[in-house]
């Protein structure tokens, strides 16, 4: 439903009001920040109609209203001004530069918590099991080390016990063999394509082939999808999500199993700039008091993860919505540069 001018400022300014300070705002107090002169009777009439609407709602103990999840939605999409953040002081604190993708993204995490004061989520790269090159170092007899590195330098390694005791040359032409023919493919795509190829090589080294590429699947599989976590504990100060042992319990869980926090940020990998997930109005949040705040994040033009901040429904939105945004160029431009 359409909201006339009148509605609209109002909601605004309630919904900045319990941001600030937390209580119910009145219509006494609306009346003198919103900046209509209007009467407390016509303030009132606003009121109910919006409580009708669904965007607030009235506490039994106060005669004041707050926000629903949706009045924060309309709130969010269209109410709302972002304020200004200074790229370059964000990037001025920002140490993404780093020798390994996986440190630039727990980084980013840590600085997410820091500027927000809230959590902040980093989901990493889906490695999809692409591999740039590999290399096979033997470290004793029947044991050799696979060396796996990915597109965007991160390392892998595991370890191979094999039958054969195979040569150092041996090794190097096997690598090479890979790197030349299936480098920058998925393992699941040089599975396929060696089947038929490795026929034509002697038993031994097809068998070591397919040993690796089985083990450089599995282990881009182990790695796929870690999320880094920061700042979880600057959640237990925010009473509105720490107030009694269920929400404390609800909350802590869904950092422990992660499956519903991943399944947030895959969804949000797939929309185009920041996404505001409120509690109450989305399935993947689970806590009425909680809203989540991502943003994608790319690697050479093409996304790659996501990342945001965990904090409560009553968050100034529009800080965090810049402190996200530019967090997730700033990882981009790093990853890119990398």
């Amino acid at each position: 439903m359409q909201l006339d001018t009148r509605a609209q400022t109002l909601l605004k300014a309630l919904v900045e009001r319990y941001i600030a300070d937390g209580q119910p705002v009145g219509s006494r107090a609306l009346s003198k920040i919103s900046g209509l002169d209007l009467s407390p009777a016509t303030i009132r009439n606003i009121m109910a109609d919006l409580e009708e609407m669904g965007y607030v709602a009235s506490p039994h103990t106060s005669a004041g209203r707050v926000p629903t999840p949706r009045g924060y939605r309309i709130f969010v999409d269209t109410l709302l001004t972002v304020q200004h953040f200074d790229e370059h002081a964000v990037e001025g604190r920002m140490r993404l530069q780093a020798p390994q993708p996986q440190k630039m993204i727990a980084n980013a995490a840590q600085m997410l918590s820091s500027l927000s004061q809230f959590a902040g989520v980093v989901l990493s790269p889906r490695r999809e099991s692409v591999f740039q090159q590999i290399e096979f170092l033997r470290l004793s007899e029947k044991r050799i080390l696979l060396v796996i590195v990915g597109p965007t330098g991160d390392v892998q390694n595991r370890l191979l016990l094999t039958d054969v005791d195979y040569t150092p040359a041996q090794l190097v032409q096997s690598a090479n063999y890979i790197n030349q023919n299936y480098g920058g493919l998925g393992f699941d795509e040089v599975r396929t394509r060696m089947q038929a190829e490795l026929r034509q090589l002697r038993d031994d080294m097809g068998r070591l082939m397919q040993a690796a590429v089985e083990a450089g699947s599995e282990a881009m599989a182990d790695s796929s999808d870690d999320m880094v976590i920061a700042g979880e504990r600057n959640l237990l100060s925010v009473s509105d999500l720490s107030s009694n042992m269920s929400s404390l319990r609800q909350m802590f869980d869904m950092f422990e199993q992660k499956t519903g926090l991943m399944q947030l940020l895959d969804v949000s990998s797939k929309a185009s700039g920041v996404q505001i997930y409120i509690g109450g109005e989305s399935n993947l949040v689970p806590m009425d008091e909680m809203s989540v705040v991502t943003a994608p994040y790319a690697a050479n033009g093409k996304i790659v993860g996501t990342l945001g901040v965990i904090g409560p429904t009553r968050m100034a939105y529009e800080r965090v919505i810049p402190i996200v945004d530019i967090t997730a160029k700033l990882l981009s431009n790093a990853l890119s540069q990398h």
